[in-house]
């Protein structure tokens, strides 16, 4: 069974288990930096493929390869997969639930302590010599500490609970969003307190996403969700980037109804130098801190995932159903 692999072949080979030499599969690989479509006719027969989770498969290509089967998105998100276009073709779309929840559940409170505490600003300030007078300023201004704040989960799945866990030795209030409430007993568990988004965004110090990009959340943190929010309140975005309205988001920046940011994800990807997000005033880029959607990346999750996406692509070698299907069938 033809594996197409949309992505870097040095990575993949790197974690591909060793059973994969004798299952049946065959990978052929295809750069990122290069469109898929050179790889038709001779490769348009595979029945599996294998994508980067910000890479475009919408309906079209998939009718260029009658054989397909799976489309295997390499991380959590699918976003940039036609699900109902897969679905009317009877093509499986999975993803590697769970796989990046540690790291990226790391790397959002890493960006809530660089806002909290000056993390980017104090580093310039010892570089250029101006130690003591920045810690005067800040002396002068006050800080806050992670453990004095509330913070609020907006979604609640793998990701946002391993944030609970490691929020919670901080001494955080932590309060949820998600669109199903959950069980009295797991809110028990993450010491959560549930409460709808638009209360979420008036009662919490630090607002932190972690859930996927549909109709009904793209662009959710717009003007009218910002306007509840209380005074100097911190954006955290580890999820994904059509999450917030730029232009909104902006606006609580430069106006400081946000008193500060934390990405690891904008949209679009490749992010510009131009974006609205980050080319900001001073005033307001002095209190965002970014990450260049380094999340989940690290040597375990990746062979994780991997081991993930092959464990699927030998489950359909075997005729049997692949695991983490979001798409319905």
């Amino acid at each position: 069974m033809k594996v197409l692999i949309w992505g870097n072949e040095e990575r993949y080979q790197r974690d591909m288990p060793d059973y994969v030499a004798g299952s049946g599969l065959e990978p052929v690989f295809c750069p990122r930096q290069v469109e898929l479509t050179t790889m038709f006719p001779e490769h348009g027969d595979a029945e599996l493929l294998f994508v980067d989770a910000i890479s475009p498969v919408d309906g079209a290509l998939m009718d260029r390869m009658p054989n397909l089967k799976m489309v295997h998105s390499e991380g959590v998100a699918y976003n940039a997969i036609d699900l109902q276009a897969a679905r009317e073709r009877g093509i499986f779309v999975c993803n590697n639930k769970g796989c990046n929840a540690a790291p990226t559940s790391e790397m959002a409170v890493m960006l809530m302590l660089m806002a909290l505490r000056c993390g980017v600003t104090g580093d310039r300030a010892v570089r250029a010599g101006r130690q003591i007078q920045f810690k005067e300023h800040i002396m002068a201004a006050g800080g806050r500490e992670l453990g004095d704040c509330s913070v609020g989960l907006v979604g609640f799945g793998d990701i946002a609970q391993a944030a609970a866990r490691r929020l919670l030795p901080f001494g955080c209030k932590l309060y949820y969003y998600a669109p199903h409430r959950r069980a009295p007993e797991v809110e028990a568990e993450f010491q959560v307190t549930y409460l709808p988004l638009e209360e979420l965004f008036a009662a919490c110090d630090i607002l932190s996403l972690h859930c996927a990009v549909t109709p009904e959340t793209k662009g959710m943190v717009n003007d009218a969700l910002l306007s509840r929010v209380r005074p100097g309140a911190i954006l955290i975005n580890t999820a994904r980037g059509d999450l917030v309205d730029n232009q909104a988001v902006r606006r609580a920046l430069i106006e400081g109804r946000l008193g500060g940011a934390g990405f690891d994800v904008l949209a679009p990807e490749p992010t510009p130098a131009d974006h609205p997000l980050v080319d900001l005033p001073p005033e307001a880029a002095e209190r965002v801190v970014y990450a260049p959607h380094l999340g989940g990346i690290t040597a375990s999750s990746f062979a994780r995932a991997h081991g993930n996406m092959w464990a699927s692509a030998a489950a359909m070698v075997r005729g049997e159903r692949p695991a983490n299907v979001v798409n319905g069938l």
